[in-house]
Parts: structure tokens; sequence; C-alpha cells
């Protein structure tokens, strides 16, 4: 049975923000993203470059849960590639295992928006 999501702690403009994950969703490389916090609801679709992305699931992961092939949904060839980008884009940060995360997938809403 699913338990209902909580309240989002952000909005779905600020999902994706950095230019080459945003070049990555919009080539089709990165089907998934991972924030602190929930940034949207299952259903919900977001802009880039006037296409349309839907976010088609959202559930909460624990880094140490992550596999190669979330890294590769996330854009990156390897599990240890991601965790070098991730470590290098927040200051102070050192990999932790137990860090839960929210998982973001999102796919082509097959749209052109206007």
């Amino acid at each position: 049975m699913n338990q209902p999501l909580p309240p989002k702690t952000c909005s779905i403009e600020r999902l994706v923000t950095v230019q080459e994950d945003a070049r990555k969703v919009l080539n089709g490389q990165k089907t998934a993203t991972r924030r602190n916090g929930r940034y949207a609801d299952p259903g919900e679709v977001m802009e880039l470059q006037g296409r349309a992305f839907e976010v088609h699931r959202v559930y909460q992961q624990t880094l140490g849960e992550m596999t190669e092939a979330d890294a590769l949904a996330e854009g990156f060839p390897s599990l240890e590639a991601y965790k070098t980008y991730i470590v290098s884009m927040h200051k102070g940060m050192k990999w932790s295992p137990a860090m839960k995360v929210w998982v973001h997938e999102l796919r082509s809403a097959g749209q052109t928006v206007q």
C-alpha cells in the first residue's frame, strides 16, 4: 500500500537548475534527480527550454541504496562519478550512505510548451 507523500519542500521549477543537468534531461541522458527535499508530486510537469517533462515517480531512498543503474539515470557513467559530482556541488558535504534523499523520476511529456 502506498503511503501518502509529505508536503513538498520546494517548487518543481527548482528541480533541475544546473545547466549541465538540464542539458542531460533534454537529451534523454538524465531521467532522475535526487534532492534533499520533495520538489514535485507525481504527475506534475516541468518545462525546460520549451519542452515538458513529467515527474512520474517520487520516492525516498538513502544514498547507500543507490545503484549503478541509479547513477546512469542521473546522467553519470558510474556511481563513483555521481558521488564525486554531488560532493563537489555541495561545499563541505561528505558522502553519507545513511542520508535520505527524494528521488524524482522524469520522462518526456511529449509536448512543447508554448
